[in-house]
C-alpha cells in the first residue's frame, strides 16, 4: 500500500481534509457550509473577519445579505425551483397579482421566485452559520445600534469570523478582493 506523508508544505492541504471531516460531522448540508466558508475566506480581511457590510459598485450590501445572493445560483439549478416557480404563480393568481401581459407575468413571476429563494436562503445562511459556530469554525458576532440590546434584531449586522481548522481557507486566497466589492 502506499501512504502519502504530509509534509510542512501540504499543510494546508492536511487541513482543509481535517476541515472537510469536521464539515462531514458537524454539518447537515457540508457542501454548503464549505462553500459559505469559502466566500467567507474570499471577502475576509487578515484577521479571518468579514462583514459587516460589503460595499459594492451599487452601493452597500448586509454580508448576511451578500452571501444570500452569492449562494443563490445553487437554487437555479435545483429541480425544486420549477416547483417554487408553480407555487408562487398560484399564489399571485389566488391573490389577483398575476398580469394579464405575458411579458410582465413573465417578469412579476421571476421577480417573486427570485424574493422567495432569496427568503430561503436568508434561513439557510443562519442554520449553516449556527451549525459552523458550534462546530468551532466560526465566530459571529454584531455590530452596529445597541450592539448590547437583548433584543437580536436592534439594526445589529452580524460580522463573521472563520475560526478554528476554516482559518487555512485564508491561506488560498488573493491578496486583494475584486475591485467591484470591499469589505466596510
Amino acid at each position: 500500500m502506499f501512504h502519502r506523508q504530509v509534509s510542512r508544505n501540504n499543510r494546508s492541504t492536511h487541513n482543509r481534509a481535517t476541515l472537510l471531516v469536521c464539515l462531514a460531522e458537524h454539518c447537515t448540508r457540508p457542501r454548503y457550509a464549505y462553500m459559505l466558508l469559502s466566500l467567507l475566506a474570499d471577502i475576509a480581511r487578515p484577521d479571518g473577519s468579514a462583514g459587516p457590510w460589503i460595499a459594492r459598485d451599487d452601493g452597500l450590501i448586509s454580508l448576511r445579505d451578500w452571501l444570500c445572493e452569492a449562494l443563490s445560483p445553487m437554487a437555479d439549478r435545483d429541480a425544486r425551483r420549477k416547483a417554487l416557480a408553480v407555487r408562487a404563480m398560484r399564489d399571485l393568481a389566488a391573490n389577483g397579482e398575476w398580469p394579464k401581459d405575458p411579458v410582465a407575468a413573465a417578469t412579476r413571476l421571476e421577480e417573486e421566485v427570485r424574493t422567495r429563494i432569496l427568503s430561503s436562503g436568508k434561513t439557510n445562511v443562519s442554520r449553516t452559520v449556527s451549525e459552523l459556530v458550534r462546530a468551532g469554525l466560526l465566530k459571529r458576532h454584531y455590530q452596529g445600534y445597541r450592539v448590547d440590546h437583548e433584543n437580536r434584531g436592534a439594526r445589529r449586522q452580524a460580522v463573521y469570523t472563520l475560526a478554528g481548522t476554516a482559518r487555512c481557507l485564508l491561506a488560498a486566497i488573493p491578496p486583494a478582493a475584486p475591485a467591484q466589492m470591499r469589505l466596510l
